[in-house]
């Protein structure tokens, strides 16, 4: 398995720069390429990359996508004047051509071919392209909002020639609609594009009706575009999330792409002018952590938008860390997305619902009256000077400078020297992925005072009492923070959780989420809310059920695959981030009801919460799940998660119904607006 990040930057891309008086353009500058390498040198991420040297893009590689015309253009602009260049821009909406311009676009092509090669070729697990000039605007002959050449559609081309790829996922999460991608590949079955913007009715630029959710492809590419449009500024955190469980995994999962590559634009990011959207850089790492499951991590991110230097910079960064395998900082904010987010997230998925077999049962209608309609009309009795706009964007740009240098502080915290600990006898390292730490045992003198003083309403023999011994020591070393998380085999599972639970909140820690895969025989109280228990079990549960803090998941898996993404994208993760855990507990009890694609699945994910903080404790000590496990937790490689199989109808209901009962108390549940009250 390939391992390590590519970085792909040059300097030579900060020559293209506008040489007259545009406030349309005038965002777009080369600071933005130089003032984000700066933040990685500054947060010691550059020396931890691999170095992937830039080349050119030929102009056969150019024309997998673009006409000889628009390469003949942009290729005469290099020994043009001032006044000639100004001439030809003005041909185009929202670019400026520079001398330069030329060989730094045909550079940004080359280096985003460059972390292609890369990944396909196996020198590289992932990685991320720095480039100017940005690419998902432009169009076939046409340049377009900052953009030359596309640098993300030329790349996906390229990988289905030269890799012979057949199913590439393209995620555009600048916060403009890349039109230029959707109408190269609007009529492609191979390549899924999504996309969310800032969209607002149509009033945001580019202000076109494609970039509605309605617009999903054409002819043997329907079902294959997918746009999520933003209706009002403000997004944040809970949203993207949102759009994420609710719409692009579920799809992202079933469609099982061979490559992933990111448009990354960093303007829905807080204090961008452009997105003026509220979402903090750490965002960013989750929704990479998302996408880094897919494509067996096979994940290219290349860099499109981001004009708030501080915002771009720690964003990118949060990306490049999680690129690199890092533990991601727990996201802030409300964990419930808003009801404009809810509305646009409802209609895609009513739009998509004859594409898709994860939507085939799910009840979807569309809404025609949107909450933000009325919003429209205010804003257009109320259009601010451009005096003022830019009195007011120069204010936001130093209070949110401020905000973040303080958010970076609260959010980001020492990793720990050890990554995947466990106990185990000698030659366990034989079997386990490297990079997992073999710790020693607790001692049996210390066990049973640790047992008497704490535990001993819970340890009824003496026999299961040695058998916490590993539990104990490995627990110990998550919640001091000496290891990121942890995996113990025990022959008693459900009292190992039962312990790590009351030991964790002695502890000190107030949310912990505990996983239970099977039979729970011993289940705490969790009245106060210090955890949170979800049972995936065979036979429901009558226990608590009415409890928000105990929920019972009856599932059995398919057998002819892994039917459980719908359950963990549609329920387990929207609860789970929404509790927002400091830690996370996941056990594997007697009588599982889930396969070993299952069950990682859930550790992939969900390591993605309480900064990667996770105990795992197996009573099944197969050696293939505690591989494939521990391949989860270590992350340094994607374990497989078998075949996708949909949901059966009584499966969708049964996520339903659960949905249903627990979406007032765990709001990330909502993806329609007849699901109850979201924030405005």
């Amino acid at each position: 398995m390939a391992s390590g990040t590519a970085l792909i930057y040059d300097e030579e891309m900060t020559t293209h720069k506008l040489l007259w008086n545009d406030p349309i353009c005038d965002i777009e500058v080369p600071e933005r390429l130089s003032s984000s390498y700066e933040q990685l040198r500054s947060y010691h991420l550059v020396e931890r990359c691999v170095h992937v040297p830039v080349r050119e893009g030929s102009e056969e590689e150019i024309l997998l996508v673009h006409s000889l015309e628009h390469l003949e253009v942009a290729k005469s602009t290099q020994k043009m004047n001032e006044e000639e260049l100004k001439r030809v821009s003005e041909n185009y909406d929202a670019f400026f051509f520079h001398p330069s311009t030329y060989h730094c676009a045909r550079l940004a092509v080359g280096a985003a071919l460059q972390l292609v090669d890369a990944v396909m070729a196996g020198k590289v697990r992932n990685g991320m392209a720095l480039v100017r000039p940005p690419g998902h605007h432009s169009q076939r002959n046409a340049a377009n909002g900052f953009c030359l050449f596309n640098n993300v559609a030329i790349a996906a081309e390229y990988a289905k020639l030269k890799y012979g790829l057949q199913r590439i996922l393209i995620v555009d999460w600048d916060v403009h609609h890349g039109q230029g991608t959707q109408y190269i590949f609007e009529e492609d079955p191979s390549v899924l594009y999504f996309s969310w913007h800032r969209y607002e009715h149509q009033e945001f630029w580019p202000s076109l009706k494609e970039s509605d959710y309605d617009a999903v492809g054409l002819g043997k590419g329907k079902g294959f575009n997918i746009n999520l449009p933003w209706n009002k500024v403000g997004m944040g955190n809970s949203d993207y999330l949102a759009a994420f469980f609710h719409v692009l995994l579920p799809m992202a999962f079933e469609f099982d792409p061979e490559l992933v590559i990111v448009s990354s634009g960093y303007d829905a990011g807080i204090g961008d002018p452009e997105g003026q959207m509220n979402a903090t850089p750490e965002v960013f790492a989750h929704l990479t952590h998302f996408l880094m499951q897919l494509a067996n991590g096979k994940l290219c991110v290349i860099l499109e938008g981001g004009y708030h230097l501080k915002s771009l910079g720690e964003s990118v960064c949060m990306t490049v860390r999680t690129l690199l395998g890092d533990p991601v900082p727990q996201i802030t904010g409300e964990m419930a997305p808003c009801l404009s987010a809810v509305e646009s997230i409802q209609n895609v998925r009513a739009a998509h619902k004859p594409y898709w077999k994860w939507l085939a049962y799910e009840d979807t209608s569309f809404l025609q009256n949107l909450s933000t309609k009325s919003h429209l009309l205010k804003k257009a009795n109320s259009n601010p000077s451009t005096e003022d706009e830019s009195q007011i964007t120069n204010n936001n740009t130093v209070k949110v400078e401020r905000f973040l240098e303080l958010h970076m502080k609260n959010i980001l915290f020492p990793v720990p020297p050890i990554k995947t600990a466990t106990t185990g006898s000698e030659g366990s390292e034989h079997f386990l992925p490297e990079h997992v730490q073999l710790v020693k045992e607790m001692d049996e003198t210390e066990i049973k005072a640790l047992v008497s003083g704490f535990y001993a309403d819970l340890v009824k023999e003496d026999k299961t009492l040695l058998s916490l011994g590993s539990t104990f020591v490995i627990l110990d070393k998550i919640l001091k923070k000496e290891v990121c998380n942890g995996i113990a085999a025990s022959p008693t599972a459900a009292l190992s959780a039962a312990v790590a639970l009351r030991h964790s909140v002695r502890f000190g820690f107030q949310r912990v989420l505990c996983v239970f895969v099977g039979d729970m025989q011993m289940i705490p109280n969790t009245e106060d809310g210090k955890m949170l228990i979800i049972n995936i079990c065979e036979k429901e549960q009558s226990r608590k059920t009415g409890c928000k803090h105990y929920i019972s998941l009856n599932w059995k898996e398919d057998a002819g695959g892994n039917d459980l993404f719908s359950a963990v994208l549609g329920f387990i993760l929207p609860v789970a981030y929404s509790y927002q855990p400091n830690l996370t507990v996941i056990a594997v009890g007697p009588n599982r009801n889930l396969g070993i694609s299952g069950i990682s699945l859930l550790v992939a994910l969900l390591r993605g919460l309480a900064e990667s903080r996770v105990f795992a404790v197996i009573e099944d000590t197969e050696i293939s799940l505690m591989q494939s496990v521990a391949k989860a937790l270590v992350g340094a490689s994607t374990p497989p998660f078998g075949i996708y199989v949909p949901p059966t109808q009584e499966k969708v209901n049964k996520i339903k119904a659960l949905r249903d009962q627990f979406q007032q108390e765990w709001k990330m549940l909502q993806c329609s607006v007849n699901d109850g009250t979201s924030r405005n």
